[in-house]
């Protein structure tokens, strides 16, 4: 899809999900766009995926250690109100943000990250690579390395923030990090395990997983 195309992912009796291609955006500007959207959110407002790409930079959850920053690559750290510790974001990785309203879906937060998990463990799963999760840590990895990382925001029973797949990126600003919080953890990304998509083959695959996981609740 074209930036700002949008695609409805809902089955026809299914609440309304629509998906935006916003293409390579600020992630600040995205940021506010979130909080903004939330912000202004009715019981008729339709949840939605934002699905993304963002240039350089380094974010930190809410109750995150700036000592997480090992030192000064030149890329910006940006402090934020979503959960976790520090990750990094760039082109070439696929970030999917999830603006649901949580009470509608009769969602609980633990449950939605176990879903966001689940659908980025069948992605690799259709591409024959083997994911799961790591007890204590969130998100998906391959071995000891990760691959996606996650963090949310739920503000008056709607969430917004979501995850970031690693596809075909720089991995090596990573290494000026402990990523989400962890020292030494070792990251990967999909082509790098001989899965042949595209960041944008990569978003529509993983939003239509995103999807099925969301209807299972309905």
């Amino acid at each position: 899809m074209s930036d700002g195309e949008a695609r409805q992912l809902s089955p026809v009796g299914q609440r309304p999900l629509l998906l935006r291609h916003l293409g390579c955006r600020s992630y600040a500007e995205t940021w506010q766009e979130m909080v903004a959207f939330t912000a202004a959110r009715d019981a008729a407002t339709g949840d939605e995926l934002w699905s993304c790409e963002h240039p350089p930079v380094f974010t930190l959850g809410q109750a995150g250690q700036p000592g997480h920053l090992l030192f000064d690559s030149g890329i910006p750290l940006l402090r934020t109100d979503r959960g976790g510790q520090i990750t990094y974001h760039g082109p070439g990785q696929v970030v999917i943000y999830l603006l649901l309203d949580l009470a509608r879906r009769r969602l609980k937060v633990r449950e939605l990250v176990v879903m966001i998990e689940q659908a980025v463990i069948e992605l690799l799963a259709d591409n024959g690579v083997a994911a799961a999760r790591h007890a204590g840590a969130p998100g998906v990895y391959v071995g000891l390395a990760k691959i996606a990382a996650l963090g949310l925001r739920v503000r008056r029973n709607c969430c917004y923030h979501g995850v970031s797949l690693n596809v075909d990126m720089d991995l090596s600003p990573f290494a000026a990090i402990n990523p989400c919080g962890f020292p030494g953890l070792p990251v990967t990304q999909t082509s790098d395990l001989g899965i042949a998509l595209t960041p944008a083959q990569a978003a529509m695959a993983l939003a239509g997983h995103l999807a099925r996981q969301l209807e299972r609740k309905q």
